[in-house]
């Protein structure tokens, strides 16, 4: 079994956790705020989380992040960010998936050792044209072999209804990480109570039997 550190508990690190959790991964999650890291534990999106400050090698080290298979880095600044990727990639740590704010700093963070860079409001506006000649579903980034981002059109069946009415993390053991809308508009922190309407392209994080549903859902 592959195990998996990610980095920074914001609504992209903790839907990429919770989403390994759930899918019987071994997955440690960390960041710097205690009160975040005891709120994932408390609501069992993780069984495994601790308070620390990534940017700080020698704490890395003492971890044995070397042990690693892949690491998330999901820190939204840019500055910490970087430092991270630095420390993963001198600590051994072989693939690394960050995520970027802006074009120069996924730059850097591929100069420095990033395996994969996400510019998650990107990619939606890039890509959401083709869902008009692609099928519902189009893949958009693959962790491993049994997990991976992807974007899919809102099936009849969700609109008019909130992310926490249709439960989709428990009924469709996937987290939406952001929802682009026809106006090309893009939330990248969709709350529990958003309703999806109908023409909504959802990011999902999810793995690769509930990708496959949700091609064939209308």
């Amino acid at each position: 079994m592959k195990q998996y550190l990610v980095i920074g508990l914001g609504r992209f690190g903790t839907s990429v956790a919770q989403t390994l959790y759930e899918s019987n991964e071994e997955v440690l999650a960390i960041d710097a705020d205690e009160e975040i890291v005891q709120d994932c534990i408390n609501e069992n999106i993780v069984d495994n989380a601790i308070m620390l400050d990534a940017t700080d090698v020698k704490s890395l080290k003492e971890l044995g992040v070397s042990n690693y298979d892949i690491a998330f880095v999901c820190v939204g600044e840019i500055e910490p960010s970087i430092m991270i990727t630095l420390n993963l990639k001198e600590l051994g740590v072989k693939k690394i998936i960050a995520k970027a704010v802006t074009k120069s700093h996924g730059k850097v963070l591929a100069k420095i050792g990033a395996t994969k860079v996400i510019y998650p409001e990107e990619y939606m506006g890039r890509r959401v044209a083709q869902l008009a000649m692609e099928p519902n579903l189009v893949e958009h980034l693959r962790f491993s072999s049994d997990f991976l981002l992807l974007e899919v059109k809102a099936p009849s069946a969700f609109w008019g209804k909130s992310i926490i009415e249709l439960d989709i993390r428990k009924n469709y053991n996937s987290n939406v990480v952001g929802i682009k809308k026809e106006d090309q508009s893009f939330n990248p922190n969709p709350l529990a109570t958003t309703v999806i309407e109908k023409g909504d392209v959802l990011l999902v994080i999810t793995d690769n039997k509930t990708a496959d549903f949700f091609e064939n859902l209308k």
